[in-house]
């Protein structure tokens, strides 16, 4: 029987913030079909990558840790250079790196403003930017949005929903750009979903608060890590060859229910 992804194998792909989270899936969900895996992390993050690649290795698949903070242009184009330098080729790149902070507007100052920018919008690009001008051929660039910002409006949370709405105008453009050299660009919308981040009661839901959401959503509970990152692997393949400048909301239905 014909496999859809068989096209997969031996191709590289690089994802930032793949300590944890959806990250972490999305490494293991590309190496399950052969592709090859550049892990991203951030190195003052608390989360320990080598337990992503131990389960990229568990599947059969390849992959190399890479610190990289999307805050540095520089580090970025290491990061980059790091799957050539590997395996000779970058096809995909997956634009996740992100911090979440919760500020009122009275308090949000320009530093945190910029601070989250810098990571959430700006390492987003430069993450496309690096990787765009190294696939050489066919390639697929995924940004992670969110549904703050992407979809809703979220309170004490400007900065972060600004930055998760510029991804889609940025993802936007690169499909328009990069069409003709047959790279397509396009962008995961997150609903609620269960991650290190989200499990976070200072700046987000907590767990108490997911759990309580999720029996609000049509699907009946949140989402997972790994329900991102089938998505992503589909994006990423030829069975969605003809998929491009697009912003795929996977919320469970959340964000087409009527509110009670």
């Amino acid at each position: 029987m014909h496999n859809p992804y068989d096209n997969l194998k031996d191709r590289v792909a690089v994802v930032t913030g793949a300590a944890s989270g959806i990250g972490r899936e999305t490494a293991v969900a590309l190496a399950e079909v052969g592709v090859r895996v550049v892990i991203g992390t951030f190195p003052g993050d608390p989360h320990d990558p080598k337990e992503t690649l131990r389960r990229v290795e568990s599947v059969g698949g390849d992959g190399v840790i890479h610190d990289v903070d999307v805050r540095s242009t520089s580090e970025v184009e290491a990061f980059t250079d790091r799957a050539l330098t590997e395996w000779g080729r970058l096809d995909f790149a997956v634009a996740n790196a992100g911090v979440l902070r919760k500020n009122a507007i009275a308090e949000l100052d320009d530093a945190a403003w910029s601070d989250m920018l810098q990571v959430d919008l700006t390492g987003v690009m430069r993450t496309l930017r690096a990787a765009a001008t190294r696939i050489d051929g066919p390639g697929s660039l995924i940004s992670i949005s969110s549904i703050a910002g992407g979809v809703y409006g979220w309170g004490e949370h400007a900065h972060y929903s600004a930055a998760k709405a510029g991804v889609l105008g940025l993802s936007r453009a690169l499909a328009v750009e990069l069409a003709p050299r047959g790279i397509r660009s396009n962008a995961i919308v997150p609903g609620l979903i269960e991650t290190p981040q989200s499990s976070d009661p200072v700046n987000s839901l907590g767990p108490d608060g997911l759990v309580a959401a999720g029996a609000k959503i049509p699907w009946g509970r949140v989402g997972t890590a790994a329900e991102i990152a089938t998505v992503i692997r589909f994006l990423v393949s030829d069975e969605s060859r003809y998929l491009t400048g697009q912003s795929i909301v996977v919320d469970g239905g959340l964000t087409t229910k009527m509110q009670d």
